[in-house]
């Protein structure tokens, strides 16, 4: 009998889930991957084209190339999901499966924070980090601040690498007299869940830069009109260009759909990515692996990735007895994109107990090779 599964989002995780079960299904069960964009862009290049080194044609895929993989691609919202029975409405249409893996990402919320929209750029968006692109262009003078705006965001390493390429940009331009960079930080130090030895490294290379780095600030307010910033902590910063991270939260509907815990993400099995629903899995930016440390597993694509092809090969395998279950190990890496054509490198074990074991490679040209070069892979390998 032929089976049905169902992945919603293509994002990075959902790319990945959605093709190896088509590699490892028998094709007469269906894989059919669900988003409500036409186009994948892959998001680690945002950086680049906020520099002015990509466009977005660069790094954007139509998902419609998905079917000359196997996979069948429906662009729609989805607007309901049913974990007990596997249904999902999106498009105008219900479908029913016989594994639902749930890949929709992280939504942005910028409207949570008074003033936060309307006063700056948000360089987690392609069209946000296209206006920052086009707006650094025309900066000639003044004061930049960057600030996350939340501590618990997508991509830890991203603000700082933000930081630290509009730093190289301003530099190459001859601009470095008029100009200053601050950085503003929700969270205590950078990249936290990895631990302190790579926080201080990071916080090394935006001070040897000239960034002045201001943690725990969480940002409670911002007046366009005054372009001031105001501060859970009393503090309080002025700015003339304001970049930013948006604060996060899980779409609406698995809210709706009672699949989210009090702190508003999807609990999941550390090692299947299984929901408390059967056969219904979740992965990526919109769940939640709490760590022995206190803290969560950091939303990153790697992690998304590696889950992944775990939730893929576990579905095969339950559904036609080939292979091994598959463990997700908690593994993981990230490059930090330092400007000057260098960058270096984070990998480890996150699931290490009692904190993740991390080590930190400082930058190189080897390791900026090795993100183009990824980069350059992942469009090929996935289209």
């Amino acid at each position: 009998m032929a089976r049905t599964a169902l992945v919603l989002g293509a994002g990075l995780g959902g790319l990945v889930a959605a093709e190896t079960l088509r590699k490892l299904l028998p094709k007469a069960d269906r894989v059919v991957a669900v988003d409500r964009t036409a186009e994948h862009f892959f998001p680690p290049s945002l950086l680049w084209l906020m520099v002015g080194e990509r466009v977005p044609a660069d790094f954007s895929r139509p998902l419609s190339r998905l079917a000359g993989r196997g996979v069948e691609f429906i662009q729609g919202k989805v607007t309901r999901i049913d974990p007990e029975r596997r249904l999902v409405d999106f498009g105008g249409q219900t479908m029913a499966a016989d594994a639902l893996v749930i890949a929709l990402g992280a939504d942005y919320a910028p409207e949570t924070i008074p003033g936060l929209a309307e006063a700056g750029l948000d360089f987690y968006t392609l069209e946000g980090a296209t206006a920052v692109r086009d707006t650094l262009a025309e900066f000639t003078r003044g004061r930049i601040v960057i600030l996350t705006a939340a501590p618990m965001y997508k991509c830890p390493a991203a603000p700082y690498e933000a930081a630290l390429l509009v730093e190289d940009f301003l530099r190459r331009r001859g601009l470095a007299e008029q100009t200053s960079i601050e950085f503003f930080a929700a969270e205590p130090q950078p990249m936290a869940v990895a631990g302190p030895q790579v926080g201080a490294a990071v916080r090394g290379m935006l001070e040897a830069r000239g960034i002045a780095y201001h943690p725990e600030h969480q940002v409670k307010a911002v007046d366009p009109a005054t372009r001031r910033i105001a501060f859970a902590n009393g503090a309080s910063a002025g700015y003339d260009l304001l970049l930013y991270v948006p604060p996060h939260r899980a779409p609406v509907v698995a809210r709706e759909a009672g699949l989210t815990n009090e702190a508003g993400w999807i609990p999941v099995d550390r090692h299947t990515l299984q929901t408390r629903f059967e056969n219904v899995f979740a992965l990526g930016d919109i769940t939640t692996i709490p760590l022995k440390m206190g803290r969560p597993l950091p939303k990153a694509g790697v992690f998304a990735h590696g889950q992944a092809e775990t939730v893929a090969n576990n579905i095969a395998q339950a559904w036609t007895g080939k292979g091994q279950p598959r463990s997700f190990d908690g593994h993981g890496m990230c490059f930090i994109e330092a400007g000057g054509g260098r960058a270096g490198i984070g990998r480890g074990n996150f699931y290490a107990e009692p904190t993740p074991q991390v080590d930190m490679h400082g930058p190189s040209l080897i390791w900026h090779a090795g993100k183009i070069l990824y980069e350059k892979y992942w469009l090929y390998r996935r289209f």
